[in-house]
């Protein structure tokens, strides 16, 4: 058996986006960028932005939707879904020519740590984890959790 989880803390770089599938399972779509600053040999000052797109799935989806903005900060607990030409991240290029790189998550879990937009009496924190359901991405096998 094999297994890998990614842990991710960031900011919605645009409002979620939820749509239904024919089962009736909500999905919701949201990109979430992190941010890491650091000093680099020549004592530069380099701010580090990579972005993830997540797919939210059931329930949390629905949570998701309705609770989280632009700016809202989580962390995601997932797995990475690899491109399937490439076996990485989908590479592309930008329209200013510099190539860029899209990493995909399915959440297994999101936490909501911006403490706007809560229901009356619920709590920040998980808004639980749930299963994907097997083969709704279209990969043609089942998911093993």
């Amino acid at each position: 058996m094999s297994f890998h989880t990614i842990i991710v803390v960031g900011n919605l770089g645009r409002e979620p986006e939820m749509r239904y599938l024919n089962t009736g399972t909500a999905v919701t779509s949201f990109s979430l960028a992190t941010n890491r600053k650091y000093t680099d040999n020549s004592g530069q000052q380099v701010k580090e932005t990579v972005w993830f797109n997540v797919s939210v799935w059931g329930k949390q989806a629905e949570s998701c939707n309705n609770f989280l903005h632009k700016g809202s900060q989580v962390v995601i607990e997932g797995r990475l879904r690899p491109d399937a030409e490439t076996g990485g991240p989908h590479v592309f290029t930008r329209s200013d020519g510099t190539t860029g790189a899209r990493y995909e998550i399915t959440a297994q879990s999101v936490h909501f740590l911006s403490s706007g937009n809560r229901p009356e009496g619920q709590e920040p924190g998980a808004t639980g984890s749930e299963e994907e359901p097997k083969d709704q991405m279209g990969t043609g096998e089942d998911i093993p959790f």
